[in-house]
């Protein structure tokens, strides 16, 4: 089986991707980053009575059409304790803002605007009328459909679902992805290796990974090099009923790769393997009927890589949620010899020159094993296949690792 190129293998894995329906109700303190299932309407008005926009004195506007109108205090309205009265011609009452406005008054006069007399006040500035008023449903009215099913819940729609009288909201359900590192070298963080052992670190890499993009994760621990125990391991992922499993090493045909031989015997439909790209060229993708499967490469940057390939816009487009743009133009702090066939993904620094530009200076080592290298990286350069020789200040494009630091 040839090579293939990335963006086909990118385009062949998510058109068979399908969001997932199902919705789960949820508390406003969970609902942040989650994606609305349902239409959602008010369950009330809001404000649910003309309020004041201001501190100052409520009037009838037509008796402060001009300065120097005085006018007598008959009470006082707070928010949470209105003025339990009417207000008639030549009447005010002292108001704080978020007060009911009392019946009969259309208008504030702002504070500053009124000097104190023995019996009320005297205005200094004209009173148009309704200024200062907020009118009862300006935001919302009861049954008025405001959030719409697709929306992502962030702060400013949570807060206007808590106004609306919301205390759960009905989102679409995470995916759940099961995640399966094999190999008889790996132990666990915390675990002395033996002499031919190494530490099992991708697992923490992909799992953080895809909860950022959106979903629940199912570890299912270290597996060993055994057809039997990959095959009882892949069986729990399916009877979780997760939307995607991930194995991590193995995926290769080599005599110790055994995953790939294990889940076709499990009815696995594969789909494709081995692309080209550096690195990640071992990646498998197949299917059990609707669950996906991603056979990921054993090394942790060649998996780390293949997850942000592969791996994250599978979950976000699952979860409905739109892709992270990790994409962005760069320029070359120094040159770079001609590519062969694959596409390249070359750890790199980056930083803004004084023009605003992004400057980006690869990394001098970049064997996939070397994870501190990865950590360092603030992005990805793209090395298309054949691409020419890049000297220093030319133009290239980079996939961030990181974009929050970039500014």
């Amino acid at each position: 089986m040839s090579l293939l190129p990335v963006a086909e293998a990118q385009e062949r894995l998510l058109s068979r991707a399908k969001p997932i329906m199902a919705l789960e109700p949820v508390s406003l303190t969970e609902a942040e980053g989650r994606v609305l299932a349902t239409d959602v309407a008010a369950r009330l008005t809001q404000p649910p009575f003309n309020s004041s926009a201001m501190d100052g004195y409520a009037l009838r506007g037509e008796d402060a059409l001009e300065p120097g109108s005085e006018l007598r205090i008959i009470g006082t309205s707070s928010a949470g304790h209105a003025f339990d009265g009417t207000i008639g011609a030549g009447e005010t009452v002292r108001i704080f803002t978020g007060a009911p406005v009392p019946e009969g008054a259309d208008s504030v006069l702002l504070q500053e605007d009124a000097e104190k007399t023995d019996n009320g006040i005297r205005t200094t500035y004209p009173v148009r009328p309704g200024q200062h008023v907020r009118p009862r449903g300006q935001d919302f009215r009861d049954g008025e459909p405001v959030l719409m099913a697709g929306a992502v819940i962030d702060f400013s729609r949570l807060t206007v679902a808590a106004g609306m009288n919301h205390a759960t909201l009905d989102v679409r359900r995470k995916p759940l992805v099961a995640l399966l590192a094999t190999g008889d070298e790996l132990v666990k963080p915390g675990e002395q290796p033996g002499p031919s052992q190494i530490i099992a670190s991708s697992t923490f890499g992909i799992a953080a990974l895809a909860r950022k993009a959106g979903a629940e994760v199912l570890d299912l621990g270290i597996v060993a090099d055994d057809k039997a125990a990959i095959t009882a391991a892949v069986e729990r992922a399916r009877e979780a009923k997760v939307d995607v499993i991930v194995t991590l090493g193995g995926a290769s045909v080599g005599d110790h790769d055994l995953v790939q031989a294990t889940l076709l015997a499990a009815g696995m439909e594969l789909d494709f393997w081995r692309i080209a790209m550096r690195p990640g060229k071992p990646l498998m993708v197949g299917s059990f009927g609707d669950t996906h499967v991603l056979g990921l490469p054993g090394n942790p940057v060649s998996s780390l890589v293949c997850g942000l390939l592969f791996l994250e816009p599978l979950i976000r487009k699952l979860a409905s949620l739109p892709p992270f743009k990790r994409s962005a133009a760069a320029e070359a702090a120094v040159g770079m010899k001609a590519n062969d066939q694959r596409q390249d993904y070359v750890r790199a620094r980056a930083v803004r020159s004084q023009s605003g530009a992004l400057r980006v200076e690869p990394f001098g080592k970049q064997d996939s094993s070397m994870m501190k290298i990865f950590a360092e990286a603030d992005c990805l350069i793209i090395r298309p296949p054949h691409a020419p020789e890049l000297t220093a200040g030319e133009a290239c494009e980079v996939m961030l690792i990181r974009p929050e630091l970039l500014g």
